[in-house]
């Protein structure tokens, strides 16, 4: 039955092909008073009927363009737009010859007449102008509850993952606005996946750059991009949003919503979710947004994810998540812009852990088996604001606070043993741990930049406030056994109080001085950074006469602080103009180190005879080239040299006793880091082709690298502090390709193939022994993704992974190990009113231990049926169709090679709503899919 339908499928496929025919226009566009190429002009193919567009292409720098593809139509329209230049239409006849050569177009000036006249035209689907990528919307089609998302994965060069990261042309978006202003401060996702395609007008790709850069004029960060999307006036005013609820088998659940309020510059937005189905909430019932977090075969069992510094359903094993949120904006008057907004997040989480873990020496090996078990409460609160004045035209002041507040607590219980080569059992042990923790951080950064004279100058003064503030209460109880010639029990039964305190302060003056115009710049700055930062745990052990913790333990308690204080002044030279940009700059480190043990005994005297002072003169450096050889390619490189200081608890004496078999103590010692990058990148898109590359390498070289020191005694128990060492580095590469065919007017296929690659030297300790690993990867994978529109989608993908580990010991032995991925992604879309996905994955790990399952299909499926004039979605799905999911994996490193296996969420059944709402424009108005502006 199964192999009678793919047969009529592809039947129907040749059937529908065989009456679209190949055609090619080319052509040349250039300045008809100048005579001059015209590059970055958009060339479109339109029906004659409605103006829907079949294709288009981009004119290179000689002004050449090429149209093709397949299609019925035996007449068309084509349609050329630029901006400055009169748009030029001709009407094509493919009845005689469907290779047409039209020669050289010219293109008018565009004189602009005074007047009450209005003239409205076809927007073209890309405009391309000298630093803003720009699409029309209503040119892209897509289906009819279409998110930002949706409508983004339409657009050439544009890629979402799984995840909701978007690359343009292979570039990451790091930030999206609506209007030019932050909708939810920095995340991208909550607005890709709730502002809907038909409120949306354009969509404009520029760098990435700070309010201050774009007042100041400075060129923004051509590797990040940012997404700013224009809402039409008439369409930016009323309330618009979304609500969901779900219930399932298993007791599973979800709910989520949103609701915005926009009145052109004031904008008000509120959210909230929920579920406990290990998904950050904002989904709204789509599969590939419901299911895509949460899909976890070999790669973890963490359900959320974290976007600047805010957790969306963070935790392991089985998630319980809740979310709250709000953002306001506003401009009072052209001089001061705020935003604000707040968000909750929190969780209830446990897993489950099995681990079989091999333990490498230079003369030994022993295994450890061990299960655990951890349950947790978490719940986050951020709030930010954005104070923008802009004082007169050439001075602008930013203040930007920001607070955070979360309390957390955690159980933990589990067992472990150690056995030897022959099997015999070195140690045991069991504990019950619990942990309560409360976190308080609050930042303010005050920015102000002044412009002066008309060629580009600035100074620029910033301060930075940091004041961080962790408390914890840890409770310890656990026996171990170390048997062999000389047997003994530890046990503990221990209270530690603990605070921990960074408090900093960054200043910095930066004069930038025009030697040319807007193009030479020579930058000056100077650099003050303060850090203060303290370590108090006080371990007590508990008295069984007055039952309580009592005793204080002064061996493993510490009140150590430390002083990090730098100055750097530096001096560089930057060059920007519509081509090449470029930059070099150098700097001078004068740190000083400084730390004390102030931990005292019952008489007052100092525990510990720690007081050191180390001072640290570095150089830093930076070097950056970007080139754009045409609008399609671009080439950037960038070295950077920097020092870091070691952190806190690498520095700090305090001996860490919670794992009796492995005990840390700090060293405060330790020389800061000094680290080498260098980076390299091309990216090219050819819009006549709708092909496209982008390639990056990496490479960092350390030196002072901190790392562990370990020692092992004869029963296998550790002892950890830290060191220097050198030779530590680490390089890595990915080269992408996608290609686009048009097959005919409505179907189409894309190719991205894909292959990343990475070699990482690592250098550590075993007892007086020190060694070096070399670790390589190398990772293949090729996707397509063919699509008839209006009927289904089809997206099967496959990578393997090879991973390789070797030591220059003859103690160790290599490591390999091989992963094989494969995933296929179906949609259907007929009837228009109903939906059917599937999301099936195949994972294989064929080293992993015996008792660990190797591989596991994974199916996900879903129905959505659509009504209420599309406003409302009615979703069935299933999670896990075969049963099948598993948390199996390997895991290997210079020391160790290790089975796990822990707790995922298995199969559910799930019945959802959710319902649209949207009062924008007039009664409600909203933009129809069609070719007019």
């Amino acid at each position: 039955m199964i192999n009678r339908y793919l047969l009529c499928l592809v039947l129907g496929l040749f059937s529908i092909s065989v009456f679209s025919q190949d055609f090619k226009i080319t052509g040349s566009l250039i300045d008809d008073e100048q005579k001059s190429p015209i590059e970055a002009a958009t060339v479109v193919l339109e029906t004659l009927k409605d103006s829907t567009m079949i294709t288009y292409t981009i004119s290179d720098r000689n002004g050449n363009f090429e149209l093709s593809g397949k299609s019925s139509l035996t007449k068309a329209n084509l349609f050329v737009t630029f901006v400055g230049y009169q748009s030029f239409e001709k009407e094509i006849d493919f009845t005689q010859n469907r290779t047409l050569d039209l020669g050289s177009i010219p293109l008018e000036f565009q004189v602009e007449s005074l007047g009450d006249v209005v003239v409205k035209g076809r927007a073209a689907p890309v405009v391309v102008k000298q630093d803003t990528l720009e699409f029309n919307a209503a040119s892209f089609k897509t289906n009819p509850d279409a998110t930002l998302e949706d409508l983004l994965k339409e657009l050439p060069g544009a890629e979402v993952d799984a995840d909701g990261q978007i690359r343009i042309n292979g570039k990451p978006v790091s930030n999206i606005l609506v209007n030019g202003k932050p909708f939810f401060s920095d995340d991208p996702t909550i607005a890709t996946r709730n502002l809907t395609k038909e409120l949306i007008n354009k969509i404009q790709v520029v760098d990435t750059k700070t309010e201050s850069q774009e007042f100041s004029g400075e060129e923004g960060d051509s590797e990040n991009k940012t997404i700013n999307i224009t809402i039409d006036e008439d369409k930016n005013k009323g309330l618009f949003g979304r609500i969901a609820a779900g219930g399932g088998t298993d007791d599973r659940f979800e709910y989520a919503g949103i609701g915005n309020y926009f009145d052109n510059d004031l904008r008000i937005s509120l959210l909230g979710s929920g579920n406990n189905i290990n998904s950050p909430g904002f989904s709204f019932g789509e599969i590939e947004k419901m299911f895509g977090n949460a899909s976890y075969i070999s790669v973890n069992s963490n359900g959320g994810f974290n976007v600047g510094g805010r957790s969306f359903g963070m935790g392991n094993g089985i998630v319980n998540s809740r979310n709250a949120g709000m953002n306001f904006a506003n401009d009072f008057g052209e001089k001061i812009e705020t935003s604000a907004d707040y968000f909750y997040s929190g969780s209830n989480s446990f897993e489950e852990t099995q681990r079989n873990r091999e333990n490498i020496l230079p003369q030994n090996r022993f295994t450890s088996v061990s299960t655990s078990r951890t349950d947790s409460n978490v719940d986050n609160h951020t709030a930010n604001l954005r104070f923008q004045a802009k004082i007169d035209s050439t001075l602008m002041i930013e203040v930007l606070p920001s607070l955070s507040y979360s309390e957390g607590q955690n159980t933990s219980s589990g067992t472990s043993e150690v056995t030897n080569v022959d099997g015999s059992l070195v140690n045991d042990s069991d504990y019950d741990n619990s942990n309560f923790r409360t976190t308080r951080n609050f930042g303010n950064r005050l920015t102000a930049t002044k412009r002066y004279g008309d060629k580009g100058g600035f100074i620029r003064i910033n301060g930075n406030l940091q004041l961080d503030d962790t408390k914890s209460e840890d409770f310890t109880n656990s026996e171990t056994n170390v048997y062999g010639d000389n047997p003994s029990q530890i046990l503990r039964n221990q209270f530690t109080d603990g605070d921990n305190v960074n408090n900093g302060i960054t200043t910095n003056v930066n004069w930038r001085i025009p030697v040319i115009a807007k193009k030479l710049f020579v930058e000056t700055e100077y650099e003050y950074n303060s850090q203060n930062r303290t370590n108090t745990q006080l371990v007590y052990g508990f008295d069984n006469l007055n039952q309580s913790y009592d005793d204080i333990i002064l061996p493993q308690s510490t009140d150590f602080e430390s002083r990090n204080r730098t100055h750097k002044p530096q001096l560089g030279v930057t060059y920007n103009d519509k081509k090449l940009r470029a930059g070099i700059n150098a700097s001078y480190v004068a740190r000083k180190l400084t730390g004390e043990d102030l931990l005292t005994d019952n008489a007052g005297n100092r525990v510990r005879d720690i007081d050191f002072e180390n001072k640290f003169n570095a150089l830093e450096a930076s070097a950056r080239l970007n080139y754009n050889f045409t609008q399609k390619l671009s080439l950037w490189s960038a070295y950077r040299l920097t020092n870091n200081a070691p952190d806190i608890r690498q520095l700090s004496p305090y001996l860490d006793v919670s794992d009796p078999i492995n005990t840390i103590q700090g060293n405060p010692e330790l020389s800061p880091t000094n680290q080498h990058n260098f980076n390299l990148g091309i990216n090219n898109y050819d819009w006549e082709s709708k092909s496209g590359f982008y390639a990056y390498l990496g490479a960092s070289l350390i030196n002072d690298q901190v790392v562990n020191l370990t020692t092992v005694d004869d029963n296998f128990v550790r002892e950890t502090t830290f060191t220097n060492v050198d030779g530590v580095y680490n390089a890595y590469g990915n080269l992408n390709y996608n290609k686009d065919f048009k097959l005919d007017s409505l179907k189409t296929l894309k190719l991205e193939a894909r292959i990343y690659g990475g070699l990482n030297r690592f250098v550590n300790f075993f007892n007086t022994d020190q060694y070096a690993s070399i670790t390589k990867n190398i990772r293949p994978s090729l996707g397509l993704r063919f699509t008839w529109n209006k009927w289904f989608e089809l997206r099967p993908e496959y990578s393997i992974e090879f991973n390789n580990t070797s030591f220059n010991r003859d103690f160790f032995d290599g490591r390999e190990f091989t992963q094989h991925s494969a995933r296929l992604r179906t949609t259907t879309f007929f009837p228009e009113w109903l939906t059917w996905e599937n999301d099936i994955r195949y994972i294989y790990n064929p080293n992993v231990g015996s008792g660990f399952q190797r591989d596991a299909v994974f199916w996900n499926s879903s129905l959505a049926y659509s009504f209420m004039q599309n406003k409302a979605l009615a979703t069935f799905k299933v999670y896990d169709l075969l049963n099948q999911n598993t948390n199996s994996r390997r895991n290997a490193t210079q020391s160790y090679v290790e089975d796990v296996q822990s707790t995922v969420l298995q199969q559910y059944f799930m019945l959802s709503f959710s319902y649209k709402f949207n009062t924008l424009g007039k009664k409600g108005e909203v933009r129809e899919n069609n070719w007019f502006d």
